[in-house]
Parts: structure tokens; C-alpha cells; sequence
């Protein structure tokens, strides 16, 4: 039946073959590349309704079997790209695939060229220029070639998990990112990954801010680790500029050095910055540029914060009319996906409990609800927002102590040996209970009347025991001139006074009762609220720790200071650890202001 399609009549097939010249050429090459991929004929044959014999033919006729394995591959891709390429709404993976894809059909063609009477350097275009090294190729600084950048990308979406994932596709999708996330989920580490393979492709510029220089630094760290292991190249300098131009600035919370620069801008834990209100009319005038794209994320700290109202939508509706004015659920329910709202930012409320469930393995929930007292599961974990108003410390005043310590602390030098060299400094120490952590803070008094008490170095410390507890300390004692240690050395913690007297005698030991509590409190409250103490605005751990410490009564009725520490909840550590060493502090206080400051604080709480 030459030039017609037979039908056929065996009671196992019902599949329409077709015979002569009716059959469509793409049939051909479908045959062909099923039998490099491994099919017999006669599967192929039912698979795509020709008739056996003329396939053999095919085999025959166009020598299959002695086609080089070049040809095959060749064939392979190429069918798999017109595929990739007509198909609508591709997802990330496939076009990861086209990329890769079309990079294999570049060397196949490099391997028919050298088959075909070329020589070596058709295999490496490298190679030309190996042997003459008057002539050899300039090697730019922090370039990222083109199969160094098939490398990153490799790498970049071989590490994120579904729910980084989310942010890369909104990401590619919307100009504005506000994400509210837990701790440990990987934010920082992604977006730095996200960020240096785009400026890798694109060579867009990218500015990080964090609420101090030294934080924004953990970005640059991220960004050089993910390079080196993915590529072996090591990027240099500060900023770091690519070989293509691309420049990456690593900055704190200065707006005039922000708004000098010109890229894509990430926003790390804009909740705890600073001054955000400066920061927030940089970020505005930088998302007036159509291919700027804006990342805002941050754990949670207080609905105080002047980032809230950014979050919430609030800041849209200041200035416009009321008709124009947007309503924002903002709750976990309504964000939990993520959602593009209505002044054009897409919003997503990330909870540890989500990225779990979307598949982070890398955490388990009992692990965690352990590890975290009640109180700060919530905020760290379930991204709940902290109500300041019961907290003796407010967030306010607490921000006013927040310092860029890598610019304004000449004297500091936290690589050295000795930061401070022969400086005298003042420790604190707070131990570790059942379940909370063990802190160490290091304060450097100030060398004049009404200066500045500053805390220079923070360590906390996780299941370790008395021994090495005592063994950090030693190490702090050895680092700096230490004039004045405070340990509490009430319940289990006597065990690591004991040891730390061993080799620093005049330790003092602080025995927890309310008159010593209050009097913690007290102090700091008064340093705090003068502005006499400045930490590194980064440290929003201390921050919480200090805005988780309220008001209570004993039993007998008195007035005392907790932030739920009991034996099973222990809680805000590192602000004991501090006020520890504050305790040092001596103030001539009269009657009237001791009353007059504990009047304040009662008030606040």
C-alpha cells in the first residue's frame, strides 16, 4: 500500500501505522533517537504507529548503528531543546535545562570539528594560547567565566530548599520583596547566593544594608564561601567588582553612603535597624528605577519598630486621600504563601513551621520547642511581633544605644590578638541552666566620667560543660585586661565560679535574690536611658534579650524584674550577662533619683 495509511488488523494492536510516503519526517528522527536511547524496533514501532520493516529500512539505509556517538548526543539534545523551547510558563529547572542544554550542543560541535580533521585547541579554545606565554590570555580579577558561571548556577539550585525557592520565582517576578521570616531558615544565606549569581549573569549591581557594617559583612562571607566551593575562585576586595563590571557593596546604616550607589538593594533585618526612616526614603528613591529590584527581610522584633508600618501597609496610605488608602492582612493565614498586595510589594510570612512542612530537613520542631523557651519560639520562630509595652527596656530607647561599632570604635580592632590592647575591661557571665544558653559579655568602661560603657564582644555558649564554660572564660582573661568579673553563682552556676576562681581570684560572685535583681536592673536602666551604653546595632539577640525583661511581684508582694527564667524556661541571658558586668557601675545616687528611676521603670512596665 504504497502512499497510504494501512490499518491494523491484529487483535493486539490498534495503533494507525503508517507505510510509504505519507509518514510525517519528524517520525524519522524519533525512530532514530529511540534506538541510541536503547529501544528495539519493534517497541518503536508501536510506540509511534510505523511499520516495522520500514524502520529497519531507516536502520539500514541511514547506517544507525555506525553513527558516532557525537551524532547521537547531538540528536539527543537538539530534540530536547525544540521541546524546552515551545513550551509555555517554564519553570526554574527547565530553564536551568535550556541553559545547560544548549552549552552541551557548543562542545558537541567542537568534538564533530576535531573529528573532522581539527586539533586540540577545537576541544579547549584554552589551549591556543597555553603555550605562549608572552601572549597568554589576562586572567581578570574576579571573573566568572562562562563555565564558572554554569558551575554556580549548578550549585545555586542544587542548594535551595522549596521555600527559598518561593523568593527566587517572586523574585523574578515582582520589583518589591517584603519577607518576615523565622530564624535559622537560611534567609541570609540564600539571598546572598541569589544576589552574586545575578550579578555573575547580568552584571547588575548589588548594595546590602544591615543594621551595621559588621552584619552587612555576613553577606560578603555567604557570597565568597558560595563562589570558592562551587568554582574554586576566590573574589577579592571591598567592594567586590566582577570582572563584568558588576559592583557588590557591603554597607551599614549611613544613608549618605547608601544613596551613593546605584543597584539592586537587600535589606537585611530591617526590623532592628536603626534609624529606618532613612534608610526606607533611600530604598524608595531606588525603587523608582524600573530594573531595580528591592528585598526587605528581617525576623521580628517589635510592632514599635518603624519598619512595622512599611509591613503593614500603613506607609502607602501617609499622604494620600482616604479613598485611596489600603487595608493590609498581614496575618500568617493571609501570607503564608506569599501574596503580591496592593501597593505592588509581594509580602510572605515564613514561619519555621512552614519551611518545614514545604520540606526544610535540616531542622525537627521537637528539637527546637527544646531548645527555645516558650516566649522566644514565638518571636524567633513563629514570627510573632513582641507588644513593647510591658518590657522595661523599650525598643526605642534600646536603639538609641545601637552603634555601626566598625565605623564609629577606632580604638577596637576585633581581629587583633588584643582588641583593646592594654585597655581594662569589665565581664559578665551568665551560666548555662537545663535549658538555656550560657553567655559571656565583655564591656570596656569608659575612660572619663560620663562616657560610654560599651559592649565590645558577646559569646554564648550551648551544652558545654562546667569545664569548658570555665575554659572561655580563661580564654577572655588572656585576651583582654580584664579589671573586674561578675559570675552568677546562684543554683548550678556556683559550679563554674568555683572553677574561674581557680584562676582569676577576685571574680565576683553574684548570688540572685530581689534586692540584687533590682539593683541589675536598675542600673542598666539608668545607663540605658541616659545613653551612657552603645552595642553593635547587628546584635539583635541582645536586643530581644533586653525587651523580654518585665515587671513582676514575688509572692511576699515586692516588686522584681523577669523575663520567664525558671529552671525549665530560662530566658534573656544575655542581657544578664551584660548587666553583670554593669554592675561594676557605681552611681551616687540619692534617695530622690534611686526613687525617681524605679518610678520610670514601674511606669514603662
Amino acid at each position: 500500500m504504497s502512499g497510504s495509511v494501512a490499518r491494523m488488523n491484529s487483535p493486539t494492536a490498534s495503533t494507525t501505522v503508517y507505510s510509504g510516503e505519507e509518514i510525517p519526517p519528524e517520525l524519522r528522527d524519533k525512530a532514530r533517537n529511540m534506538y541510541w536511547a536503547g529501544f528495539r524496533v519493534a517497541q518503536i514501532s508501536k510506540k509511534i504507529g510505523v511499520n516495522a520493516a520500514t524502520i529497519h529500512s531507516w536502520k539500514k539505509r541511514d547506517e544507525w548503528d555506525s553513527a558516532p556517538v557525537v551524532q547521537r548526543v547531538e540528536s539527543s539534545i537538539d530534540a530536547r531543546l525544540v521541546q524546552l523551547i515551545a513550551k509555555d510558563d517554564k519553570t526554574d529547572g527547565e530553564l536551568k535545562e535550556i541553559e545547560v542544554l544548549t552549552r552541551s550542543l557548543q562542545r558537541t560541535a567542537r568534538i564533530r570539528k576535531f573529528d573532522q580533521g581539527g586539533n586540540e585547541t577545537d576541544l579547549n579554545p584554552k589551549i591556543k594560547h597555553r603555550n605562549k606565554p608572552s601572549k597568554r590570555r589576562h586572567v581578570a580579577k574576579n571573573e566568572i567565566d562562562e563555565e564558572a558561571l554554569e558551575k554556580l548556577e549548578s550549585a545555586f539550585f542544587d542548594s535551595i530548599f522549596p521555600h527559598q525557592k518561593e523568593w527566587h520565582q517572586a523574585g523574578l517576578a515582582h520589583a518589591i520583596r517584603q519577607i518576615v521570616k523565622s530564624r535559622q531558615i537560611g534567609a541570609t544565606f540564600y539571598f546572598a547566593r541569589e544576589a552574586v549569581l545575578d550579578a555573575a549573569k547580568y552584571g547588575r549591581n548589588k548594595l546590602f544594608i544591615s543594621a551595621s557594617k559588621a552584619q552587612a559583612h555576613v553577606f560578603k562571607r555567604n557570597i565568597i564561601n558560595f563562589v570558592r566551593e562551587a568554582t574554586g575562585i576566590e573574589l577579592k576586595g571591598d567592594p567586590i567588582v566582577l570582572a563584568n563590571g558588576a559592583e557588590m557593596h557591603f554597607l551599614g546604616t549611613n544613608k549618605n553612603t547608601a544613596q551613593s550607589y546605584s543597584g539592586d538593594l537587600y535589606i537585611d533585618e530591617c526590623f532592628w535597624i536603626p534609624n529606618f526612616q532613612q534608610i526606607e526614603h533611600v530604598a524608595s528613591g531606588m525603587a523608582v528605577l524600573d530594573d531595580r529590584r528591592l528585598t526587605y527581610f528581617s525576623t521580628p522584633s517589635s510592632v514599635d519598630h518603624p519598619a512595622y508600618p512599611t509591613w503593614s501597609g500603613e506607609h502607602f496610605n501617609v499622604g494620600r486621600p482616604k479613598d485611596d488608602h489600603i487595608y493590609l492582612d498581614v496575618s500568617h493565614k493571609a501570607l503564608k504563601d506569599g501574596r503580591l498586595c496592593e501597593d505592588g510589594h509581594w509580602r510572605q510570612l515564613v514561619t519555621i513551621e512552614d519551611a518545614i512542612d514545604k520540606g526544610y530537613d535540616v531542622v525537627t520542631m521537637e528539637k527546637l520547642r527544646l531548645k527555645f523557651p516558650p516566649a522566644k519560639f514565638d518571636n524567633l520562630l513563629m514570627c510573632k511581633f513582641v507588644d513593647g509595652a510591658t518590657s522595661v527596656f523599650s525598643l526605642s530607647e534600646l536603639q538609641k544605644c545601637m552603634v555601626d561599632s566598625w565605623e564609629v570604635w577606632s580604638d577596637y580592632k576585633p581581629f587583633a590578638a588584643k582588641p583593646l590592647g592594654d585597655r581594662p575591661v569589665w565581664v559578665g557571665y551568665d551560666p548555662s541552666r537545663s535549658r538555656d544558653d550560657a553567655c559571656l559579655a565583655v564591656v570596656a568602661p569608659p575612660l572619663v566620667e560620663g562616657g560610654k560603657y560599651r559592649l565590645i564582644e558577646k559569646i554564648t555558649l550551648q551544652d558545654k560543660s562546667f569545664e569548658d564554660q570555665a575554659k572561655t572564660i580563661h580564654e577572655i582573661t588572656t585576651k583582654y585586661n580584664v579589671e573586674y568579673m561578675g559570675i552568677d553563682a546562684s543554683g548550678m552556676g556556683l559550679g563554674v565560679y568555683e572553677l574561674v576562681k581557680k584562676f582569676y581570684p577576685a571574680v565576683t560572685k553574684i548570688v540572685y535574690n530581689v534586692d540584687v535583681k533590682n539593683r541589675l536592673v536598675l542600673k542598666s536602666k539608668q545607663l540605658i536611658g541616659g545613653g551612657q551604653f552603645e552595642y553593635d546595632a547587628g546584635d539583635k539577640d541582645l536586643t530581644m534579650a533586653f525587651m523580654t525583661i518585665n515587671k513582676n511581684t514575688t509572692g511576699s508582694g515586692q516588686i522584681s524584674y523577669a523575663a520567664s527564667r525558671t529552671a525549665s524556661t530560662g530566658h534573656a541571658d544575655e542581657a544578664w550577662a551584660v548587666m553583670h558586668a554593669l554592675d561594676k557601675v557605681q552611681f551616687s545616687w540619692n534617695d530622690e533619683s534611686e526613687q525617681s528611676t524605679s518610678k520610670n521603670i514601674m511606669e514603662i512596665s
